[in-house]
């Protein structure tokens, strides 16, 4: 099967391409915007390719023909989406229907990755038939994504995940996990959020999860995230735990005293039961993945 990924460059694109490159089944094509930035290439084709033109994807589409599609490209960070939010709807709203108009030419499977921000948390471990509110920009982006997948009549399956973390060579962007352990290694006091709640994912684990999807050419919406239910504080002190780092320097505060510029969901975290039913999704704990990530950090 050839498999093309947007956003190869980012943490889970980076998952994926250790997960599919030289697969004796599968044929990786990668694509982001600009150069190639996987620390090892080789096993897999590279494509140049920004899904925000609309004939820059059709025509990396129409060259390779995949037969799946793992959209991982996004805006993420729900403040700078607060701040530009033209520039986050050209990458989360028309960029996911430009690859769903060559879904449906070329009757391409797509993958597509949303988020946990498409509610609004008054209900922690949600299933994917919990009613959608989103609180922010990025929310209703990434809601608005969803729409547009489920309505374009192609084969597809969205991934929703939650609060992902891991560590890849040369990111671009850091992650709740390695903030945590930047900042506890560094001994500068840290205020950190204790009312909001999430199930973290480790990004290998979301990885494989679209690696199922796409193998099973699974339909529909699927929650994806960790096992373990915690506070944003409490993993902060579990990263300080697994390091053995000074945990007296966190300051835990409520979201209002904190102040993030836009709105968070105060409880989220997913019921992973259909993943686990239909994909086979098992994640690893909380501490399992914090071990992977040490073992990722040990081989850069």
């Amino acid at each position: 099967m050839k498999i093309l990924v947007t956003g190869s460059n980012g943490l889970l694109g980076n998952k994926i391409t250790d997960l599919l490159k030289n697969h004796p089944e599968h044929t990786l094509i990668n694509t982001s915007k600009g150069i190639d930035r996987y620390p090892q290439p080789g096993g897999y084709i590279y494509e140049s390719m920004d899904i925000t033109d609309r004939e820059d994807v059709f025509k990396v589409i129409a060259k390779h023909r995949p037969d799946a599609i793992i959209n991982t490209a996004a805006m993420t960070n729900v403040d700078a989406c607060k701040k530009d939010p033209e520039g986050c709807r050209r990458l989360n709203v028309e960029a996911v229907r430009y690859l769903t108009e060559a879904c449906r030419q070329y009757d391409i499977y797509l993958v597509h990755i949303s988020t946990d921000f498409i509610f609004d948390g008054t209900n922690g471990l949600l299933a994917e038939d919990a009613l959608p509110n989103p609180l922010s920009i990025y929310g209703h982006s990434k809601l608005d994504s969803e729409k547009i997948v489920l309505s374009a009549g192609i084969r597809a399956s969205i991934l929703r995940t939650i609060l992902v973390y891991g560590y890849a060579p040369g990111l671009s962007r850091t992650n709740i996990v390695l903030w945590a352990k930047g900042a506890l290694e560094k001994g500068q006091p840290i205020r950190v959020v204790n009312d909001q709640f999430r199930t973290p994912t480790l990004a290998e684990d979301l990885a494989k999860a679209c690696v199922l999807a796409v193998e099973k050419q699974a339909n529909g919406i699927y929650h994806i995230s960790g096992k373990d239910y915690m506070s944003i504080v409490d993993i902060v002190y579990a990263v300080a735990k697994f390091w053995n780092l000074d945990a007296s320097i966190v300051t835990p505060v409520d979201s209002v005293t904190l102040g993030q510029p836009a709105n968070r969901p105060p409880r989220t975290g997913f019921i992973i039961d259909k993943a686990r039913r239909e994909l086979g999704y098992e994640p690893h704990s909380f501490m399992e993945g914090l071990a992977v990530v040490d073992s990722c950090l040990k081989k850069a």
